[in-house]
């Protein structure tokens, strides 16, 4: 896997996104004691609920978008312009004293990361090569789950020392350097074909791609299945932790290291095995793993509950990381763009669903909430498995090149 960073374009391209995510973690600890100190503690949860909806909300608008217009420009001044404009906004953010001042930076942010995400996902295979992007995508997946990890205690260490508002200036360098990074790369534009088409057609033709392929339909629905026990995890841990078990906030920490750190483990386990398995059956798999292991959740003692975290993680990981690379190899140069953009907004949009259902258990079912949520994730799965798994025939990879499909 870590031969991918032999190829120096894909090492400073992968060295901005890990210096970019780092400061990312800060900004989310930052936003949290802003919040907190905006509202006196009464309603920061409130607060920081709605910045997570706007996040999804941004992701959902503007990334298919964003996905399309990565096909038709040089993506490395795309790239830079992100890098730049968050460092701009989250800059501001020391100097707010409303809430609502919060919230129109954090989706402007999360608007510019809508831009920003699928087109760094479109341009792996386009610096790499299609052959070479899975090991690109395991390699920066799993620097993503370690940065998830260790970034909330760096963000407290660095707001021990310089505050909680100086946090976000961090993350303007942080964003600062990605950009630098990036201008040092050269000329990163796909090859396009003969056809052209309005913004429009294009935008519908990203999202027609994802659901007429099986391959990658299947993985999609998939993800829905990810998100409902993924959702579950991130909201309702919390509550059986330290509501119906008792324990203190730092186990809860310890329990939330697992499944990152799995998760980081997992995508080292993609990385190695590479081709010797489908795509889909790694994915079927993870989604498999991850309905399971949350089924126990509500009877599960503390042990149990580590274990069974650390199997959630592991599928969660198989299950959107293959995904990722099954677009780069099912998709051509000039349409990757749109297809990452569209896929960007469909997985997104499903934690739109999962997040308020499994609040929803959590709130009126606490103590059958992981399991009713995990039935329903296994419900779908078998659901998908049944009735849409590709066959056979169905798998090949296709001749990659532009074709003017149908949206």
């Amino acid at each position: 896997m870590f031969t991918a960073l032999r190829n120096p374009r894909f090492a400073r391209l992968y060295t901005a996104q890990a210096v970019s995510q780092i400061g990312d973690a800060l900004t989310w600890v930052g936003l949290a004691l802003l919040a907190y100190q905006l509202t006196g503690g009464r309603n920061a949860a409130v607060v920081l609920g709605a910045a997570l909806t706007l996040r999804v909300l941004a992701f959902v608008i503007f990334s298919p978008l964003a996905g399309v217009i990565a096909d038709r420009i040089n993506r490395k001044w795309l790239l830079v312009g992100c890098d730049f404009g968050r460092m701009l906004v989250i800059g501001l953010l020391p100097f707010v004293h409303q809430v609502w001042q919060v919230y129109v930076l954090m989706f402007l942010v999360n608007a510019l990361t809508a831009f920003f995400t699928p087109t760094n996902q479109a341009t792996v295979p386009l610096v790499v090569g299609q052959e070479d992007s899975g090991p690109a995508f395991a390699l920066s997946s799993a620097t993503t789950e370690l940065i998830n990890i260790i970034g909330p205690g760096l963000a407290g260490i660095v707001a021990a020392l310089l505050g909680g508002r100086n946090l976000f200036f961090v993350d303007t360098v942080s964003f600062l350097l990605s950009g630098l990074l990036i201008l040092t790369l050269p000329t990163l534009k796909a090859v396009q074909g003969e056809v052209q088409r309005s913004t429009w057609t294009d935008i519908r033709d990203g999202t027609a791609r994802l659901w007429r392929d099986p391959p990658i339909r299947f993985a999609l629905l998939l993800e829905l299945v990810a998100a409902v026990t993924g959702a579950l995890i991130l909201v309702n841990t919390v509550s059986r932790i330290q509501g119906d078990l008792n324990l203190s906030e730092s186990t809860y920490g310890w329990v939330m290291a697992a499944y990152g750190l799995r998760a980081t483990l997992a995508s080292l386990v993609v990385g190695f095995v590479g081709k010797r398995w489908p795509r889909t059956r790694f994915i079927l798999l993870g989604a498999l793993v991850t309905s399971v292991a949350v089924l126990p959740g509500n009877i599960a003692p503390l042990p149990a509950i580590l274990a069974l975290w650390l199997l959630a993680g592991i599928g969660q990981n198989w299950v959107n990381l293959p995904t990722e690379t099954l677009l780069a190899e099912r998709t051509e140069e000039g349409a990757q763009g749109r297809v990452y953009g569209a896929h960007f907004a469909w997985s997104h949009l499903w934690y739109a669903f999962a997040y308020p259902l499994a609040g929803f258990l959590g709130t009126r079912l606490p103590h059958q909430d992981f399991l009713i949520g995990g039935g329903i994730a296994v419900a779908l799965l078998l659901l998908v498995a049944g009735w849409l798994r590709p066959r056979a025939e169905d798998q090949s990879v296709p001749s990659l090149r532009e074709t003017s499909s149908p949206a």
